[in-house]
């Protein structure tokens, strides 16, 4: 697969969060050179909720990582739901094919710690180096490489521009994917786009600590009486057990288009809602730790195809953030697997259209696994847009037992997809039946 006198890899990968460090573990895993190419250096700051659920952990079991709370993770039992005055603790499932546990950790931390495991792995990461471009053959418009920057420690131009090459690039460079974008492939306006913002705040000496559960408010209130000054989002806590907590907020819209519309100031809405939470947790602008920070979240494959022509689009490039509940980081870990297996499994084969096919198959094994999911998503947020229906849920749902083990099981993706109790054999059931397109 690789021309030796050619080629300074067999496959490229752009961008070292956790979609590229797992693709660039993978492959190095399969016996492939690897060149991981990330504009930043480590270690460095990505705006999240730092939760991982059961099914992320699955895969970090998978790559080999230590979870080990001496090495700074801190484990969580379950969600905590907090709406209409009251909470609920609702543990996560026991499956056979997650984990009964959730863990935390910040980004700052754990995109480090997976590249650090994709180098111990063999990969090669340069830093400070910037991907401007595709580099593609003039016969056939394949792509067969990158174009690059180097940068110094300010984000500026420090040398000549490269060129790398390679038979594969694996675009993993965020939500923006200025990659993909070069290549024609276009972010699509028929799927849902979030928007979350973020900080930091101190918790030792508050009962925010060591939290046992992540907690999720389905209701903001901006301190006013009156149901109509609830704020249009849900909020977040999680606690990350080195005496700091993540808190931020999000919302959904079923189009870009309508998100635009709304127009929120979702730093406002942070400041209204921390300003209004118990004393007793210290959220005050004297124990928070770094400024509010927000970022858009591309939901249920909203970038397509994912692969053509030598580029295998992962993570946010792919828009792979789940509708359900904003969480990206088990599904970029995913990606990174199943497209190194797919370049993999390509290497092996002995003509061009044989190789084609075969990274092809990456596309339909994560819209296999997935597209029925992120379908049933996209339903869930044209519903949850609607003030009514949301408050309904609320009232009425969320008090059975019944119905928040089948929330939980739905919007945390930890379901048995075959087997399980009834609960998980209508989830799989439902995301076989809708289309995974």
């Amino acid at each position: 697969m690789r021309a030796v006198d050619r080629d300074d890899a067999d496959v490229i990968v752009v961008g070292a969060g956790p979609a590229g460090a797992a693709a660039a573990h993978w492959c190095a895993v399969a016996g492939l050179d690897v060149l991981l190419l990330e504009k930043s250096a480590f270690p460095r700051d990505k705006i999240c909720g730092d939760g991982l659920t059961p099914r992320a952990v699955a895969e970090l079991a998978r790559m080999g990582v230590d979870t080990r709370a001496e090495d700074g993770w801190i484990r969580n039992e379950g969600l905590r739901v907090v709406a209409g005055g009251r909470s609920w603790e609702l543990a996560w499932p026991e499956l056979t094919t997650y984990p009964g546990y959730g863990l935390a950790r910040s980004r700052m931390t754990l995109d480090h710690g997976l590249v650090q495991h994709a180098q111990a792995s063999g990969a090669k990461l340069l830093e400070r180096t910037k991907v401007t471009g595709p580099e593609t053959d003039e016969r056939t418009g394949r792509v067969v490489g990158v174009q690059a920057q180097p940068l110094d420690a300010r984000g500026r131009a420090d040398g000549a521009p490269r060129t790398y090459r390679a038979p594969v690039v694996v675009a993993a460079d965020g939500v923006s994917s200025r990659f993909a974008t070069a290549l024609g492939l276009t972010r699509r306006d028929d799927r849902p786009m979030g928007t979350a913002v973020r900080t930091y705040y101190r918790t030792e000496g508050t009962p925010r600590h060591a939290d046992r559960f992540m907690e999720s408010h389905l209701e903001l209130w901006d301190g006013t009486p009156g149901a109509s000054n609830l704020l249009p989002g849900y909020g977040w806590i999680f606690a990350l057990g080195d005496g700091t907590a993540n808190v931020g907020l999000g919302s959904v819209s079923s189009t870009p288009a309508r998100q635009s519309a709304q127009g929120h100031d979702y730093r406002a809405m942070m400041k209204a809602w921390t300003a209004n939470t118990p004393p007793e947790w210290g959220f005050t602008p004297e124990n928070q730790i770094g400024p509010v920070r927000g970022a858009a979240l591309p939901m249920g494959f909203n970038r397509s195809p994912m692969y053509r022509d030598g580029t295998v689009l992962v993570g946010d490039a792919a828009g792979m953030v789940s509708p359900f509940n904003g969480e990206g980081i088990a599904y970029a870990l995913q990606a990174g697997r199943v497209a190194a297996d797919a370049i993999a499994q390509a290497r092996t084969r002995l003509t061009d259209d044989a190789r084609e096919r075969t990274l092809a198959t990456y596309t339909d094994r994560m819209r296999d696994d997935l597209g029925g999911y992120y379908t049933l998503g996209r339903w869930f947020v044209q519903l949850i847009e609607h003030p009514a229906v949301m408050r309904a849920c609320v009232k009425y749902g969320l008090p059975r037992p019944v119905v928040m083990q089948f929330v939980l099981k739905l919007l945390s993706d930890c379901y048995e997809p075959r087997g399980g109790d009834w609960i998980d054999r209508v989830i799989a059931g439902l995301t076989r039946v809708v289309p995974a397109s």
